[in-house]
């Protein structure tokens, strides 16, 4: 009975993935239902209000977490960081190999932790060094974990590959160094995108919620308009993806980001950047992308809608920059994920969101978007001249406090002599 059960067994160790078996196999074209366009699918409304009622409470949490604030919305990101490496790292693991080697899914967590202390630590020091500024001993101790968190984050990184080292056993080199290498490849993907999300959200939460509202925009419509439109197929990576439904959302995008950018630009607990790690409400000056133009309307337009002008914040212009993006490049983060799965043959990379699959599976265009907003909003928003928040920053990040000190007697000592000089 043993032998025969051997011997119809698949050759490959079977994978550990949590997720259904269904979702194990890339589904085949069905020629019932017109090919692959959701038009003409039979099971599409079924599919449709199963996906309509988790977007709804996706969509309900992710506006609780941003109404909580920066420090909320941080963590939101760790977790589906987490989640997203969990998924990928089960995609290449294997139950017989790793049976054979006790602790070393721990030593994958111990490169991702350890590369989650590199980033925030890199992205977060000057904020926390501003939230811990009326407290000496607590801010002495944040300074001195500043100026040695590239050497901490170093030989963390040294004890891991060290026990990596030490546990490489004969016949599994291959497998081993092939988790190694996949672990390094889901870290590059999984903190470069984040890194720019977490940086977005300090400059503003507009321009991290912007954004990612854009994505989950487009995603909707092409869904919408290719399910009651879509005939015309648009890339064989994603079989129910149309031309229909890709032009459909990437007008919605573009229009919905005009006005959303106005919308959100009127308040400043979205506009204004945090300097800290607190937790309440801001106020700052909104700056010139934020505060409105007035346009005088054509005399014929009054004869139609009720407006002689209409109001129009700079930063318009440059939310129709961030639609075109969404709506035009980031899909194409969605096709390369299409194509990793089917490499995999896999139909989502997990089930923790019914009608949507996994964490993974809606962060592909968000990765692409994440780091483009924050390239756009460093090129072309942030001043690149040097000014004096600039210059304080840095003081305040790699000075300590005797040395800022001693650096503020010495300008009092520069002022007064230049005024002198002048008298």
């Amino acid at each position: 009975m043993q032998k025969d059960q051997s011997t119809s067994a698949p050759s490959t160790p079977a994978r550990l993935r949590n997720r259904r078996r269904s979702n194990e196999v890339v589904p085949e074209v069905s020629k019932e239902n017109g090919g692959h366009l959701l038009v003409n699918d039979r099971n599409k409304y079924k599919s449709m209000w199963i996906r309509a009622y988790s977007t709804i409470w996706m969509i309900g949490g992710f506006a609780l977490v941003v109404y909580m604030g920066h420090l909320c919305i941080t963590a939101m990101v760790v977790v589906i960081q987490i989640f997203m490496a969990k998924e990928l790292f089960n995609l290449l693991r294997k139950a017989h190999e790793d049976r054979h080697l006790p602790g070393f899914r721990l030593l994958n967590w111990h490169f991702f932790f350890t590369a989650m202390l590199f980033v925030y630590g890199r992205i977060l020091s000057q904020r926390l060094v501003n939230t811990v500024t009326s407290d000496k001993f607590l801010y002495q101790l944040v300074n001195s974990l500043i100026k040695y968190h590239m050497v901490i984050c170093y030989f963390l990184y040294i004890a891991g590959f060290m026990w990596f080292i030490l546990t490489l056993k004969k016949k599994m080199y291959k497998y081993q160094f092939g988790q190694y290498a996949w672990t390094h490849m889901i870290l590059i993907v999984v903190f470069t995108q984040s890194s720019f999300t977490v940086a977005n959200i300090f400059e503003g939460i507009f321009w991290f919620l912007l954004p990612a509202t854009l994505i989950v925009i487009n995603d909707i419509f092409a869904y919408i308009f290719g399910f009651f439109f879509g005939r015309t197929p648009l890339i064989k990576l994603s079989p129910k993806k149309t031309w229909e439904g890709f032009i459909g959302a990437s007008i919605t995008t573009m229009i919905s980001a005009f006005v959303l950018a106005n919308i959100m630009g009127r308040f400043q607990w979205l506009t204004c950047p945090r300097k800290d790690l607190s937790s309440g409400w801001l106020q700052c000056d909104p700056g010139p992308l934020f505060k409105p133009e007035y346009f005088t309307l054509p005399g014929w337009v009054p004869q139609w809608f009720p407006w002689k002008e209409i109001s129009i914040l700079p930063v318009q212009w440059h939310a129709l920059c961030l639609g075109l993006f969404a709506s035009i490049i980031a899909p194409f983060g969605g096709f390369f994920a299409s194509g990793f799965k089917r490499a995999f043959k896999i139909k989502d990379f997990g089930d923790s969101i019914p009608g949507h699959g996994g964490i993974t599976d809606r962060m592909d265009c968000q990765m692409v978007m994440a780091v483009f907003a924050y390239i756009y909003h460093q090129s072309f928003v942030v001043p690149q001249s040097i000014s004096v928040e600039i210059i304080l920053d840095q003081i305040l990040t790699n000075l300590t406090f005797e040395e800022q000190h001693a650096l503020y007697v010495k300008l009092g000592e520069i002022i007064r002599e230049r005024l002198v000089g002048q008298s």
